[in-house]
């Protein structure tokens, strides 16, 4: 009798013993960067929301963590099915999905990254084998554990319905959006407003009391070392853009110029 295949995704493993992961959004159609950022970070999630990224480059993209711990995971334009499909079968080992702001979305959101009877994903993982480097049988065996369907709160309806979106059974991991937070009560750009932050508190008291891994954005050490000690276990460090920003800034600091 063959063994059974081991699981491709470490992120579970690591969530399991409580060990918090760094990671960053994608959002330069680069495999160069993704390759940089790779060898540092825990996962990455390539943006086909907002980024000029269309599947082929994002395919390049996921491709290019191989060889690294890094885990790819994809963030699509919407909450549909049909838009989460494509980069799992190119080797995205989650999908971001935006916007959940209803036990609905939530359950359409599961069910997009599982294959039935778990859910409704369509079989066609043509690339992902060789992005991973197992057999179609092996991959297909792990498939729907590997799978993290990771959603996004970002609305005042979703922090309004917290406790029955984290209700749902197969959400792996919930992340606070502060920026789409605060634009849905008409505060755009300004995060660290007390209204804010109260809707960001309550939605991360609804996430934790439910037990789902909770991830978030962290813009700074400190502030990172205070989401872990509240429990964060998915923190990302920017943008690669933002990294960039930054790390040209910290160069320049000190020279006169």
């Amino acid at each position: 009798m063959s063994a059974t295949p081991t699981p491709l995704n470490r992120l579970r493993q690591q969530w399991r013993d409580s060990k918090p992961t760094f990671g960053a959004i994608a959002t330069i159609p680069s495999v160069q960067t993704v390759r940089i950022m790779a060898n540092s970070l825990d996962w990455i999630v390539v943006d086909l929301e907002h980024g000029p990224i269309d599947l082929s480059a994002a395919h390049a993209m996921i491709v290019a963590t191989a060889g690294t711990p890094c885990v790819p995971l994809a963030r699509i334009a919407s909450n549909e099915p049909w838009l989460a499909k494509a980069p799992m079968d190119l080797g995205a080992l989650g999908i971001n999905f935006p916007m959940v702001s209803s036990r609905a979305d939530a359950e359409k959101a599961v069910r997009s990254v599982r294959y039935p009877p778990r859910g409704d994903r369509l079989w066609g993982p043509f690339h992902a084998p060789f992005r991973w480097g197992v057999s179609m049988g092996d991959y297909m065996a792990t498939a729907d554990d590997d799978m993290i369907c990771m959603i996004t709160i970002e609305h005042v309806e979703a922090v309004n319905r917290i406790d029955e979106i984290m209700a749902t059974p197969g959400i792996d991991v919930a992340v606070i959006g502060p920026g789409d937070l605060a634009t849905s009560i008409n505060k755009r750009g300004q995060i660290d407003d007390p209204e804010v932050q109260a809707l960001m508190a309550r939605a991360e008291e609804g996430i934790l009391k439910s037990g789902v891994v909770i991830g978030g954005v962290a813009r700074t050490a400190e502030q990172a070392n205070q989401m872990i000690a509240r429990g964060y276990l998915v923190l990302a460090l920017g943008f690669d853009w933002s990294l960039f920003a930054r790390g040209i800034d910290a160069s320049l600091q000190g020279i006169r110029r």
